[in-house]
């Protein structure tokens, strides 16, 4: 039996789309790479080339670090409410959800998947952990600290902490879930109160770089969130080892992420690291939990959320004596 493959004419919107030059967005800007240089996007179906993305190496990761490091530190972003952030969170959500068919047919081309899969799991889901975060932003919260200092008995002191963005995040996606990935990977720094450079993957850079036309119309300010195409060995190394990025967070294969620990290690950053595409799981005593129980899988990805927010964050102490 054989079977005849008919290729859907592609819409105007995702025509249009992928017609444009394909740049990097570094400091609210599209601009091409620093070195000119280009490479070719394929359609996985049918080997053709369908678009050409800038080719980022480590001159563009240097600028691309530079501007998040401006946004953390001056201008709208870290002016604004956690209100705010969560209501501009909730507006890239709003705005996935409006491109869906738009978004669903440019990761089919891109990546292969049916698009019918895209439309009903990638694009709501994206949409939804931006939303989801968005709930998040005003729930970020220190803490008070009883003490007992035992060498000023009658002295009360009021300890505090406060959570603060860890900093500039390098993040770093695979293929397989393009759009997912990056809204993964993005949501929780953004709600933090992060700067981010996202390094995508060279196989399939197209709905990410369409994702941060999104987060331009949903009015993230210029700096915050930078995209990077280009290939691991030049822009992925640069921007896991650069000494700007306080954070590197990584999903790929194993080999890599030894390569990106190693990397961080020269200067301490930190690291989160998602490798071997197996399913993360809490273990306890040696064992795996969460096999039998219905539920627990999605408890468990809950906490780990949490988690992900803590360690976007730093903790600020204070303390004042009365």
């Amino acid at each position: 039996m054989s079977a005849v493959l008919k290729e859907l004419p592609i819409s105007r919107a995702v025509s249009q789309f992928i017609a444009a030059p394909k740049r990097l967005l570094i400091d609210g800007k599209w601009v091409p790479a620093a070195s000119e240089q280009t490479f070719e996007v394929k359609n996985p179906a049918s080997g053709a080339t369908i678009a050409r993305a800038a080719e980022g190496d480590k001159a563009d990761i240097d600028a691309a670090v530079r501007a998040a490091r401006r946004a953390l530190e001056s201008g709208p972003w870290p002016a604004m409410t956690p209100s705010e952030r969560s209501k501009l969170l909730w507006r890239v959500g709003d705005l996935i959800a409006k491109y869906n068919d738009e978004l669903a047919e440019l990761e089919s081309l891109d990546n292969g998947k049916p698009m019918a899969v895209a439309r009903v799991a990638d694009v709501p889901l994206a949409a939804d952990i931006f939303q989801y975060m968005a709930g998040w932003c005003t729930k970020i919260e220190g803490r008070t600290i009883p003490l007992s200092v035992l060498y000023t008995p009658g002295v009360q002191y009021h300890s505090y902490t406060r959570p603060e963005p860890i900093g500039v995040v390098g993040q770093i996606i695979p293929w397989n879930f393009p759009l997912l990935m990056a809204a993964w990977k993005l949501a929780p720094a953004l709600a933090t109160g992060c700067t981010v450079v996202l390094k995508v993957a060279e196989e399939t850079p197209l709905t990410a770089l369409r994702l941060g036309e999104i987060l331009q119309e949903a009015g993230l300010p210029p700096g915050v969130v930078n995209i990077i195409t280009g290939f691991g060995e030049t822009a992925g190394a640069a921007l896991a080892a650069h000494p700007g990025v306080d954070k590197v967070a990584f999903t790929g294969s194993t080999e890599v992420g030894r390569l990106i620990v190693q990397a961080a290690a020269r200067d301490l950053k930190h690291v989160s690291l998602e490798l071997g595409g197996q399913v993360a799981e809490h273990r306890s005593r040696g064992r795996r939990s969460g096999r039998g129980h219905p539920g627990r899988g999605e408890r468990h990805l809950l906490q780990s959320w949490a988690v992900l927010l803590r360690r976007l964050t730093s903790v600020r102490a204070g303390q004042a004596v009365r």
